[in-house]
């Protein structure tokens, strides 16, 4: 098979026909499939790559085989510091390098066989792209969205440039995991992303893993609680808690040590104490806070509890974040764990306020009480339970004004501000007598400089040109803004520039946008859920507001794909020397093995291995495929044959939407199995080559055409099954047959046995086909188990109470693992055994039937219908 041939064929007769271009004039109804979008590396593409990428191409080859009319777009994420760092390393520009980049990409994606609209694909390093992210942030500044101000931010020196809260792991840069980062307070450029904090916890629309949409409800952090007024030199300064009822027990204060306004809280003795624990500082990453040590230093100044009028201490700690409510919080160490060993650190009192009916002893305090009970050491609140002491103390406070109920947000507003060079310019100019003044819209895009200096700092401050002009409105000398926006901009409305990617007049045409979105099927990596997916959705609602769109929400589905490691087991890197050149695999083995290889070895949310002894077997398979329909000759397809195709059809059709890939090769393989030597029609081979193209479309593309189709494969229709032409019974044995294969092979693998001498299979006792049957009718009408029970105690499986008692919750636990039944027992036997030579042959060995009301062996009693017990000697 001339696979590198047939693949060059069909890609040149996919370009020239334009097959998968797309307009909104169609009969068909639209689906809109979207990978997220590659940041285009001069390395080019790797295995994890062609992986991600495989899956998406997939489901849209799937959804036009249904009838769709399906936009699969491509672009490139091609701003940003890595490009920019790349580029230096490399003594070229980075214009030039990512073209370079882009033209290497364009190459392996082609090859891959990736089934792109690639009239209007988009690259957000032009200008034709990047106007558009000045137009938005106009927009926003317009609306308040946008809005500088002086904040503690994270600063990692080897890139020279502010890193995202996000951007930080364990106090090192993402991108330089050997570089501590320091802590500085720079005017920056946010978005009010919080103003839609309330919006964004809603995820009722979205078909999403619940893992994803708990990470984002974790990450937005909504906490009902109440504010209370403390009084701090004299001012009013508002602490939110979700724990009034522990307000007496309040010993002493914690600020930021990010705090914006620190060193106003500081007294002048403390001032040199203070100044070397801030030295210490290297992160506000929330992930880091909840893990490390937590230290601090007293500040020399004091606030005044509300309700005690009592003056307590008030310290700067490094595990407050600067920006959650006010930046400071009261500490009640006698009831949360954190302050309690925080108080015990620095020697600062202790107070009991809550009291369980087993009486605490404040010597006796081992660690924070955080359970109910009643208030103690509480004034006029004493003896209240402390669940009804959090509503009246929060009343009483309001009724003397110092105090609130409130909702508080985890969420903060997103720090755009980048001092690079490689990013969208920030369209602002700063006059001294004019102060902020925007561009005007009318003169984007601002480009981007090319004669720039790389070398100490932001670049851009090297083309004095560029940065100093004339202010809009003055006339007067003015300067521009050399901040650069965080490529998560660029990648926070992308997919609706796919929609109309060569408008140069607005951003999009509406209608085009509302026809096309929201993406119907999005698919991307789990490190993206609580950045970029968070982000993508802020960006649609406000572009809503704006009546750019009739929609809310950016994409409706969300599959997470799982990670290909190297051959150490280590994620795939160039760091790492472990990567696996597509193209390499694509000359030895071919496009479609490589397609094949990537989705049958494991569910595709899982991460799993490289391993090119998998990239061998299905090699094979494509091979012996290519050589069974090449010079195919149609004949009749039999009763059994037919039944397998269409319960096959029936169940990939199942398998495909819910990206079970491997399940649906495993369906596909055995299929072929079947049809590989006996005789059958055209139509079936037609649909066993359709099932086949989604994941192989090179090889089918040739077959379809051999089988002497004119139109492409493609454009053809996925096959229907009829259910009439299934036979349940025979599709049952052969189910049975492969479910006894798996776990023979699965306990083989766990006792490390490969050549064992006999295999014992002991069926089910007959009265657990009974039970089960009669199980499986009661769940129809309730899930109760104790409704069930009671129902079977009713009939004459009573006699069996014990063990229906323990096995009806472990069946309810996940009814989808309820074992198969093959109606009855003998039905079960006589499957058994007429496929025994081929079970024997399968494990090289000899194999012994049994029924467990015929057996000694205790685990006999382990055996259930269509799940027979095993022994191996």
């Amino acid at each position: 098979m001339e696979f590198r041939k047939i693949e060059q064929k069909w890609q040149k007769k996919w370009e020239e026909s334009k097959i998968y271009e797309v307009t909104e004039i169609s009969n068909k109804p639209k689906y809109y499939v979207l990978d997220m979008f590659p940041y285009p590396s001069g390395a080019g593409l790797h295995i994890g790559h062609a992986f991600v990428f495989s899956l998406g191409d997939i489901f849209a080859r799937f959804k036009r085989l249904q009838g769709y009319n399906v936009l699969y777009p491509i672009g490139y994420d091609a701003l940003g510091l890595p490009a920019e760092n790349a580029a230096i390393k490399d003594n070229t520009h980075p214009e030039d390098y990512t073209k370079k980049s882009i033209a290497n990409f364009m190459r392996q994606q082609k090859a891959m066989g990736w089934s792109y609209d690639w009239s209007r694909t988009v690259n957000t390093s032009t200008p034709e792209f990047y106007q558009w992210d000045q137009w938005i942030f106009l927009q926003m500044l317009k609306k308040g969205i946008a809005y500088r101000k002086k904040a503690p931010v994270n600063w990692c020196h080897k890139c020279q440039s502010v890193l995202a809260n996000e951007q930080v792991t364990n106090g090192k840069c993402w991108r330089h995991e050997d570089t501590n980062i320091e802590i500085k307070h720079l005017e920056q450029w946010f978005l009010k992303i919080t103003n839609y904090a309330e919006e964004l916890l809603n995820h009722d629309k979205l078909k999403w893993p619940e893992t994803a949409k708990k990470l984002q409800k974790h990450w937005i952090g909504k906490s009902y609680g109440t504010q209370v007024i403390f009084k701090v030199n004299d001012k009013d300064f508002p602490i939110f808690t979700t724990r009034p009822d522990t307000l007496y027990g309040v010993t002493f204060m914690v600020i930021s040590a990010q705090h914006t306004n620190l060193m106003d809280f500081v007294a002048k003795e403390q001032e040199t104490k203070v100044k070397n624990f801030l030295k210490k500082i290297k992160s506000v990453s929330e992930k880091d806070m909840e893990e490390l040590e937590k230290e601090g230093v007293f500040t020399g100044s004091y606030a005044v509890n509300p309700l005690t009028a009592e003056k307590v201490p008030i310290w700067a700690g490094n595990f407050v974040l600067a920006e959650y409510g006010t930046g400071m919080v009261m500490a009640v160490p006698a009831h949360d764990q954190r302050d309690f060993e925080f108080a015990k650190k620095y020697d600062i009192p202790i107070k009991i306020v809550i009291q369980p009916e087993q009486k605490l002893k404040l010597e006796e305090t081992k660690k924070a009480y955080t359970e109910s009970g009643k208030l103690i050491n509480s004034g006029e609140f004493n003896g209240l339970d402390n669940q009804k002491a959090i509503e009246e103390i929060t009343k009483h406070l309001e009724s003397l004004k110092l105090g609130k109920k409130t909702i508080q947000y985890k969420l903060r507003d997103w720090l755009i501000s980048r001092q690079r060079y490689w990013g969208t310019p920030i369209p602002i100019i700063y006059c001294k007598k004019c102060g902020i003044t925007p561009v005007s819209e009318s003169e984007l895009p601002i480009k981007l400089p090319k004669e720039v200096t790389f070398g100490e700092g932001n670049p851009l401050l090297t083309n004095e040109k560029w940065v100093n002009v004339k202010c809009p409105k003055c006339n007067s000398n003015a300067r521009r803004e050399t901040d650069t926006m965080d490529t998560f901009a660029n990648s926070s409305w992308y997919f609706l520039r796919y929609t109309d990617p060569h408008n140069n007049q607005k951003i999009f045409d509406t209608k085009k946008a509302n026809y096309w979105a929201p993406i119907d099927q999005y698919i991307g990596g789990p490190e993206h859920i609580t950045m970029h997916l968070i982000y993508i959705r802020f960006y649609t609602k406000f572009l809503r507001d704006l009546g750019l769109l009739n929609f809310d929400e950016p994409a409706l589905r969300y599959f997470t794909q799982g990670i290909v490691k190297g051959s150490d087991g280590e994620k795939m890197s160039k760091s790492k020397n472990n990567i696996v050149e597509p193209l390499e695999m694509i000359e030895r083995f071919g496009a479609d093995s490589l397609r094949l290889y990537l989705v049958s070895n494991s569910a595709p949310d899982s991460d799993f291995d490289w391993n090119d002894i998998g990239m061998i077997s299905n090699h094979k398979f494509i091979v012996k495929v290519y050589e069974r329909f090449s010079n195919f000759k149609s004949g009749a397809t039999n009763k059994k044959i037919e039944s397998k195709l269409h319960k096959t059809i029936k169940d990939i059709t199942v398998y495909i939407d819910e990206f079970k890939h491997n399940l649906a090769v495993i369906k596909l393989r055995e299929l072929f199995k079947i049809i590989s030597t006996e005789p059958i029609s055209k139509e079936t081979a037609e649909s066993f080559i359709k099932m086949l193209h989604v994941y192989c479309p090179f090889i089918t593309e040739e077959l379809w055409e051999k089988l002497g189709n004119k139109n492409f494969i493609s454009s053809s229709i996925w096959p229907k099954y009829d259910i009439d032409k299934i036979d349940p019974i025979a599709e049952y044995k052969d189910e049975l047959i492969e479910h006894i294969k798996g776990d023979i092979t699965k306990v083989l693998e766990l006792i490390n046995l490969k050549n064992p001498n006999r295999i014992t299979l002991i069926i089910s006792a007959q009265w657990k086909y009974h039970f089960l049957l009669k199980f499986k009718h009661l769940i129809q009408e309730t899930r109760d188990s104790k409704s069930i029970i009671k129902s079977m105690m009713q009939t004459e499986l009573k006699i069996h109470s014990q063990d229906i008692i323990k096995r009806i919750p472990l069946l309810l636990k996940d009814i989808s693992k309820m074992p198969l039944i093959i109606l009855t027992q003998e039905t079960e036997k006589e499957t058994i055994e007429n496929s025994k030579n081929l079970l024997e042959n399968e494990f090289n060995c000899s194999i012994e039937i049994y029924i467990a009301e015929s057996s000694s062996e205790k685990k006999a009693n382990n055996a259930m219908p269509g799940k027979p017990a095993i022994l191996i000697e």
